[in-house]
């Protein structure tokens, strides 16, 4: 949950939280509170450096009282206080996983770089145009002579990378995206980093790949804006 939290958020020296950690330029503020609970009951708790400290400290408190969690569903011990303490109605929440080392690719997958991107992306995939030097490794399943699924790295520290998934809609349903995953799985693992998996509760495809792609759950984070 550590490196989660540092591959998701940029922080100060005192591990106040500072922006989202995208690695393409341009910098968007970090959210005001982020919450990690973990199957072992170690709750990490993180806070955005312009949030009052006396309120920090409240907040700490009640993290430390999180009980370990068994389903990706159960909200927050304190998720009345969070939002009471932080005056918000709005909060996200999603299940965080490790993908193993056991999990290989079970189709061919292509690296896209900005030397090739032109020879794989076609209608569809035209925003990677701008990301394609910043998401390294991007792996994509090809079908019908394009890609059809990528995975990249949108997150990014010298330990962990997130993964980002995109699947076009015409072919979801069939494997591609887990395949996508597994790619850029073996990717990372390759020169040493770990590959780590996160989504929204309320994304059910991605919550599909991972439990097919037999990813290894760990946690939950959750975040007020």
């Amino acid at each position: 949950m550590e490196m989660h939290a540092e591959a998701l958020f940029t922080h100060d020296r005192n591990k106040r939280l500072l922006t989202i950690n995208e690695p393409w330029p341009g910098e968007l503020p970090a959210p005001r509170f982020f919450l990690g609970r973990s199957m072992d009951g170690a709750a990490l708790c993180r806070c955005r450096h312009d949030v009052p400290e006396t309120l920090v400290e409240q907040l700490e408190t009640l993290c430390a009282d999180e009980p370990a969690i068994q389903d990706f569903q159960s909200k927050p011990r304190h998720l009345d206080a969070y939002m009471n303490l932080l005056q918000s109605e709005r909060y996200t929440m999603g299940p965080c996983y490790l993908i193993p080392e056991a999990i290989t690719p079970t189709m061919d997958v292509v690296s896209i770089t900005r030397a090739n991107i032109t020879e794989w992306i076609g209608d569809g995939f035209e925003w990677l145009l701008s990301e394609i030097d910043f998401a390294q490794p991007c792996i994509a399943v090809v079908q019908d002579g394009k890609a059809v699924s990528i995975c990249r790295s949108v997150r990014i520290t010298s330990i962990a990378h997130e993964a980002g998934l995109e699947t076009l809609e015409a072919y979801r349903g069939r494997g591609y995206a887990a395949a996508a995953v597994a790619g850029w799985a073996r990717g990372i693992r390759q020169f040493g980093g770990i590959p780590l998996y996160s989504t929204l509760s309320e994304n059910l495809s991605s919550r599909r790949v991972a439990s097919k792609s037999g990813l290894v759950f760990y946690g939950v984070n959750f975040t007020i804006v």
